[in-house]
């Protein structure tokens, strides 16, 4: 059983017990998170929005990390023109505790759908004036020749 989740911009195939780094994560050192899957697999294949509302993959925070460091070089010849930066990523290390594929849960039915159609014409809020037509009438007309 997989899933193929979505975080930090990136897609990632996720199993039970696997440890990856993705983009830095807003939440402290041990707590869980939620996982936007994409696709669920187990004996059948789930992808569709109403089967992956079911799906829920969480994932516990290990440590947040800074990547490797990566040199940026600048040159352009014949100018004296050179620079040189640096940048490390901000990285989350997660492990994956837990893909589930649960029951739907039932929306409540709404109480207002039970009333008389009657009852709710009566709370209806009547149409404003359109203000437009108001407007064009207090208009003076300009000349069409335009001196």
């Amino acid at each position: 059983m997989y899933a193929i989740v979505k975080t930090g911009g990136k897609q990632y195939r996720v199993e039970r017990g696997q440890t990856l780094l993705v983009e830095r994560l807003a939440a402290d050192e041990g707590s869980n998170v939620a996982l936007e899957p994409i696709l669920y697999r187990s004996e059948d294949a789930v992808f569709d929005a109403a089967g992956l509302k079911k799906v829920k993959v969480t994932a516990k925070i290990v440590a947040h990390e800074r990547g490797e460091k990566l040199r940026v070089f600048k040159f352009k010849p014949k100018r004296g023109y050179k620079r040189r930066t640096g940048h490390r990523q901000e990285l989350t290390r997660i492990e994956v505790t837990d893909i589930s594929m649960g029951t739907a849960t039932k929306a409540p039915v709404a109480k207002t759908a039970a009333k008389p159609a009657a009852a709710r014409a009566g709370t209806a809020k009547p149409e404003a004036a359109k203000p437009t037509a108001a407007k064009a009438a207090a208009k003076p007309k300009e000349a069409a020749d335009g001196s």
